[in-house]
């Protein structure tokens, strides 16, 4: 039997929006160069026809959707699981996120494996009202009846979700980062920054990602370095606004930056790294700090811990923060080594893309050959 996957749940390749569609174009040609047929569905923003093609060997089928937000991404999931109930051979299918997991119903009803990556713990983050929350818990429910087999990208998301089936049917793998070991330092010159001399915030300015936080405890005194941070900040979004309120004029907002070369040099060039998320499972940019041996310095739970080791700084609220601030500005060159070193470290022991797109691999062979036993 061909071995034949398709991966739904991403807006598309090659990638331009998150870390499961910079995941899915690193998985579909690493899949494709080992004997794979991979289609990704993709997303497009407004009105037309399905139509086909490929990229770097992978078939792209491309489905336009009219509608904006949660309700255009229904759609777009939806008619992606209509388009692969009526294909011939469908083979394995591989759903990253559980947002519209009960629409998997209809996969499971037709009896292709699907294999679902369970994401973080989304209907806990402060962003969603109620009825979103709501909506997202009863999905996380149905994903784990409804997959065949969860995926889940952190141990603590694995234990989250061994409440609710048999630790038999999850399998932990982690999300994966390029090692960065150059970059160009005159690419700081355009945002004011020197080597070494500023620290680094690279997420969406959310609540549970402690940006305001983070932003406090920096500015609440001199700090003779500088706080760069990423992100696009609107003065009409009340918490937005009041982050760039609270920020000394040490503080730069950089806005958001989509030259990977830029970002690159602002990871490895930084001072450190600073990482506030309080909700989810192994995140893309703490992984990404990592693979350019970032010092980092994160918010102390245990989604964090597992992921940055031992080595980084940790901090439980605003005032710890603002402590680790006040050492950061005065470590050594051979304490900051220390933790540059401890970073690379944790990155080679399991969170490298070759680490993840193997063990990818390999349960998606053993459902295959599950399948070519049926």
């Amino acid at each position: 039997m061909v071995k034949k996957i398709s991966i739904l749940g991403t807006r598309g390749v090659p990638a331009g929006h998150g870390g499961f569609e910079t995941f899915a174009a690193r998985l579909a040609p690493y899949l494709l160069e080992r004997g794979w047929r991979v289609t990704v569905y993709c997303q497009e923003d407004g009105e037309g026809s399905i139509h086909e093609d490929e990229w770097q060997g992978v078939r792209r089928v491309h489905i336009p959707v009219a509608r904006a937000g949660a309700a255009g991404t229904m759609e777009f999931d939806w008619a992606s699981i209509s388009h692969l109930l009526r294909e011939p051979e469908p083979g394995l299918a591989l759903t990253l996120g559980y947002n519209t997991a009960l629409f998997c119903a209809r996969l499971r009803m037709r009896g292709i494996p699907n294999l679902i990556n369970m994401d973080g713990l989304e209907w806990k983050r402060d962003k969603w009202s109620f009825p979103a929350r709501a909506w997202l818990w009863l999905n996380e429910r149905a994903g784990c009846l409804l997959g065949d087999h969860l995926i889940a990208d952190h141990p603590e998301i694995a234990n989250h979700l061994a409440t609710r089936v048999r630790r038999e049917k999850i399998t932990m793998i982690p999300y994966g980062a390029d090692s960065v070991t150059a970059a160009d330092a005159g690419l700081l010159q355009r945002y004011g920054l020197e080597p070494d001399r500023f620290a680094v915030v690279i997420a969406r300015p959310e609540p549970e990602n402690s940006i305001l936080e983070i932003v406090r405890a920096f500015s609440a005194k001199p700090r003779g370095i500088k706080l760069a941070v990423l992100g696009r900040y609107s003065d009409e979004i009340p918490f937005q606004a009041e982050v760039k309120r609270s920020a000394s004029d040490e503080v730069i907002f950089l806005g958001a930056i989509y030259d990977v070369n830029a970002v690159s040099a602002l990871r490895l060039l930084s001072r450190a790294y600073v990482h506030g998320h309080r909700v989810g499972g192994t995140n893309p940019s703490l992984v990404e700090a990592l693979g350019a041996g970032c010092a980092v310095i994160a918010h102390d739970n245990p989604f964090n811990r597992w992921v940055a080791g031992p080595r980084a700084m940790y901090f439980a609220d605003e005032r710890g923060c603002s402590e680790i601030f006040d050492t950061l500005a005065h470590m050594t060159p051979d304490a900051l080594a220390v933790m540059h070193a401890a970073s690379r470290e944790r990155h080679n022991q399991c969170l490298t893309w070759d680490a993840v797109l193997s063990q990818y691999e390999a349960l998606l062979s053993e459902w295959k050959n599950k399948l070519s036993a049926n």
